[in-house]
């Protein structure tokens, strides 16, 4: 919330302050409700979860047969990870082991996630405004509740969650210098990279606190020492402060530089040397750029920055332990107002959406996948430029054009008044990441779509008898006449395989350089369709003519198939082929089409423009991939598509060469009142002017 505050919109969106303080009351409780049903979800999820699969870090350590209650080293099967205070600590929880594994233990762990979220809300840089203060806290609870790593520790029972709240309280919560250090330094006897934050409070001018901080841990090492002198030696000297503990330390969940240098292959003594002197530079530049945020008065965002780094030094950093790059959501970035949506967004993907979905399941993306929560871990701690308090841009960042709006032949119309067309050019990170993950999205919803063979089948077979009955049933004809013609046949494989992402992409790629405005006006509506696509999967799961058995359908693409076993290919394992109706193979040819024709400025390439639905159609039904009535749905998600988008934004701006622009700041939220003029910003309308197709 803090983030975007300050991205050029009025403070007075809806209208009046009455209405606005009405509905800002509104909104807070539709957060709070959302935190609520989401705090209830992960308990549900876990506690409806045959016992032996949920918890099972927490029940290998204090379960019948657990660590901490067998007599013997705790560390003698690499079981447990935590340090021998961690264990002394958990070793009471055996003699209640049945009820600490299931509500109890739940529940307490959702009420820290809680109290995290609050102090993480009262901790934003100063001054916020009265909506962020409001619907911060809800915010920052359903962003945790919905974030891997307290999925993680929920679902494994894990205690990460505590040493992160103990930091927070020791700086945020708790009066006193001494109080503080006492928490931050039980929070490095749990986990000893929270020692990381003993400089950070030496050098804002707490001296006690790390002075604190420092003897705490001490103190509680050395009583842990003393409870339990054996492991502690196997701790501290056997395994180097827990090197080589839990899991193997190249797996994808260790999310170290240590992890990593051994993911590329890097071994033995030069691994050790080189993770030593990577983790020391990174924790000296992190420390440095913490202490300047925090006397530029953003103490979370330093806060966040040294939990990153610590990351980054841990020897190992499993997910459950990787809250810190969350908490980096509240640093500003960028000069633009549509600038600053980039960096929280980005945080957000990256601690809730697994990383393959981030980046495409492609060898030469591996190491970036396989890496990405530590790239993103380096990028908060050492690289993003975040801006300091004391830049004018902080607060009043380069604010956004729009376009005059046109006015629609439906007096309702647009459902949506705030939602209005920007004349700049959208920030092309944020539309390739929002790209790549609803693709993700797309592709997992389609292959997951309900329904099997036989519902397919007998809905194929719904559709054979209705085309028969239309007099379009023309698939069987036109398949068997191109499968008698090798070039054509070859033609029409390649065209199905190879242009369905082409040419979307590369019209998307001309439009966001050559005519910005309408690339948001096309992408809203391809987003749309694909959605209303996705629910027909759903809904209707449809054998393609193909996999239709007793027809006589030839696979021209894959060749003869067991209908029982397709194989098509790579994509076998990852895509539905019952997901045909409707399709978006020529759904989306269709939209590059409509989008050529409506903005091309030659009549040739506007004839080109419509080549693409004609070849896309005629591929579709020769290969046998589509029905013919699969085209008209297709056709009809698109159509509602840009329905939709006229629907909740308007029509489509005119180019701000026939239409004046209006300047975000200080202006209000259209529709304006009729007979006003909107004050013109020519300087702004001369560089978002949209150029057109061609040169001419």
């Amino acid at each position: 919330m803090a983030n975007v505050e300050h991205s050029g919109r009025s403070t007075d969106v809806f209208g009046g302050r009455a209405t606005t303080g009405a509905r800002l009351r509104a909104a807070r409780l539709g957060l709070w409700a959302v935190a609520a049903i989401l705090a209830v979800r992960q308990m549900t999820v876990v506690l409806s979860t045959p016992s032996g699969q949920r918890l099972t870090d927490l029940e290998t350590w204090v379960g019948p047969h657990g660590v901490l209650h067998v007599n013997g080293s705790i560390y003698d099967s690499t079981r447990f990870t935590g340090t021998p205070f961690g264990g002394l600590v958990l070793k009471p929880l055996t003699r209640s082991a049945q009820a600490a594994l299931g509500w109890g233990w739940t529940f307490g762990t959702l009420l820290l996630v809680v109290a995290l979220g609050l102090i993480a809300a009262r901790a934003l840089p100063q001054p916020v405004s009265r909506r962020t203060s409001l619907l911060a806290a809800p915010v920052a609870i359903s962003l945790l509740m919905l974030s891997l790593p307290v999925r993680n520790a929920l679902w494994l029972g894990q205690t990460s969650i505590i040493p992160v709240l103990l930091v927070l309280l020791g700086l945020f919560a708790v009066r006193g210098e001494r109080a503080s250090g006492l928490c931050i330094g039980l929070a490095a006897a749990l986990q000893p990279t929270m020692l990381l934050f003993a400089p950070l409070v030496w050098f804002t001018g707490r001296r006690r606190a790390a002075l604190s901080t420092a003897g705490t841990f001490t103190a509680l090492t050395a009583l842990a020492w003393a409870a339990l002198p054996h492991d502690s030696y196997a701790y501290w000297v056997h395994h180097m402060a827990g090197v080589g503990l839990g899991g193997k330390a190249d797996a994808l969940g260790n999310q170290s530089l240590h992890g990593a240098l051994l993911r590329l292959g890097v071994s033995g003594w030069p691994e050790i040397a080189l993770f030593l002197l990577l983790s020391s530079a990174v924790a000296a530049l992190a420390m440095r750029r913490a202490v300047h945020y925090a006397a530029d008065g953003q103490l979370l965002l330093a806060v966040a920055i040294t939990g990153c780094a610590a990351i980054a030094a841990s020897p190992t950093a499993w997910q459950h332990q990787l809250l810190w790059v969350l908490l980096a959501v509240v640093g500003r970035v960028g000069r633009r107002a549509s600038d600053r949506y980039v960096w929280p967004v980005a945080v957000v993907l990256v601690t809730t959406l697994p990383a393959k979905m981030m980046l495409p399941n492609m060898p030469v993306m591996y190491p970036l996948r396989d890496n990405l929560v530590l790239l993103a871990a380096l990028a908060a701690a050492c690289a993003v430029p975040f801006l300091s308090r004391t830049a004018p841009l902080y607060h009043a960042p380069t604010p956004t054009d729009y376009a005059a709006p046109v006015p629609a032949r439906l007096s309702r119309v647009p459902l949506l008044p705030f939602w209005r067309r920007a004349l700049s050019r959208p920030n092309l990170i944020l539309e390739l990441l929002l790209i790549r993950v609803c693709y993700a999205a797309y592709s997992t919803v389609r292959a997951a779509a309900a329904g099997g063979r036989a519902v397919a089948e007998d809905h194929g077979r719904q559709v054979h008898g209705l085309e028969q009955a239309l007099g379009i049933g023309i698939e069987h004809w036109v398949n068997h006449t191109v499968a008698g013609m090798p070039w054509l046949r070859g033609f029409l494989g390649f065209y199905y395989e190879s242009f369905h992402f082409v040419i979307p992409l590369a019209v998307l790629a001309v439009l966001y350089v050559r005519r910005p405005t309408d690339f948001r006006w096309a992408r809203t509506s391809l987003g749309l369709a694909t959605l209303l696509g996705l629910a027909g999967f759903w809904l209707y799961p449809l054998a393609p003519p193909r996999l239709m058995p007793g027809l006589g359908f030839i696979d021209t693409v894959h060749g003869t198939q067991n209908l029982a076993k397709p194989d098509y290919g790579a994509m076998t394992a990852v895509t539905n082929q019952y997901a045909a109706m409707p399709s978006l193979h020529f759904g989306w040819s269709l939209w590059c089409g409509i989008v050529i024709v409506a903005l091309a400025p030659r009549w040739w390439m506007k004839a080109l423009g419509l080549l693409h639905p004609l070849f896309t159609v005629s591929a579709i039904v020769a290969t046998a991939n589509h029905w013919v009535l699969d085209a008209v749905g297709g056709a009809a998600v698109v159509a509602a598509g840009f329905g939709l988008t006229y629907l909740l934004s308007g029509p489509r701006s005119r180019q701000d060469g026939e239409t004046p622009s209006v300047p975000h700041s200080n202006q209000t939220d259209f529709p304006v009142p009729a007979g006003d003029t909107p004050h013109l910003s020519t300087t702004a309308s001369s560089r978002t002017r949209p150029r057109p197709l061609s040169d001419s």
